[in-house]
């Protein structure tokens, strides 16, 4: 059975034991803040899971702890340290206080990647599975290897447009200028497609984990539902 334990610090101490806690392999699992009623002031609750800890625990049948770090007597306008740089995962939490109570929380060191906080594991929240986050991951470095072949080819076809009007040629500008639009629309018409691409991929894979998660027979009826409606796309395109 789980205990809960809950450890009183001082909100200068709150990164050093935040740190303890990561350098033992904690995982993050919510922070939650809550004001006083008698005197005003505002209470921060961290909770952490120490897994390699529960999994021997649970190996010998045995309990594990849920660790709380408590934070009390905090002013509205008394500066938080983000703790961030150790869990990322806090931040929707960090900004929840900071919305509802307005609460100074500063140093924040975020970095999602272009996607919101993600796990591949099947805990409660922010589930994904690992092919999603793969496809997700694939589709950035698509993304930004066409945009970076863009770039180069038109600006390899702007200098040599540049070279041929430096010759003297009375009609060179306007020629260097449709030569640079004729290879960057070429190289934008590539970026749509490894774009597109991309997207179909984790789209599919989107679906797929979704359909892992289902009773057989309901994955049948969607996946006939999809193999129609993929018809129904073609006949019209062909249309």
């Amino acid at each position: 059975m789980q205990k809960a334990i809950y450890t009183t610090v001082e909100l200068d101490a709150l990164l050093s034991h935040v740190q303890a806690l990561k350098g033992a392999g904690a995982r993050f699992v919510q922070m939650h803040a809550e004001r006083c009623v008698d005197d005003g002031s505002y209470r921060l609750v961290y909770t952490f899971i120490n897994v390699h800890a529960a999994q021997e625990h649970i190996a010998q049948g045995g309990s594990y702890a849920i660790e709380n770090l408590v934070v009390e007597g905090i002013d509205q306008y008394q500066e938080i340290p983000s703790i961030s740089s150790y869990y990322p995962a806090v931040f929707p939490f960090e900004n929840e206080a900071h919305d509802l109570f307005g609460l100074a929380i500063t140093d924040m060191q975020i970095d999602f990647k272009g996607f919101f906080y993600q796990v591949s594991t099947a805990e409660p929240m922010s589930v994904i599975t690992p092919e999603v986050k793969a496809a997700r991951e694939k589709a950035m470095k698509v993304r930004a290897a066409a945009e970076a072949k863009a770039r180069k080819a038109a600006a390899e076809k702007a200098a040599a447009a540049a070279a041929a009007a430096g010759e003297g040629a009375a009609g060179a500008g306007d020629a260097a200028g449709t030569v640079v639009a004729q290879p960057a629309a070429a190289a934008g018409s590539d970026t749509q497609h490894d774009e597109a691409a991309a997207k179909a991929a984790l789209k599919a894979a989107e679906i797929e984990a979704k359909l892992a998660a289902m009773d057989p027979e309901k994955v049948a009826k969607v996946r006939a539902a999809l193999a129609a409606k993929a018809a129904r796309d073609k006949q019209k395109k062909e249309a």
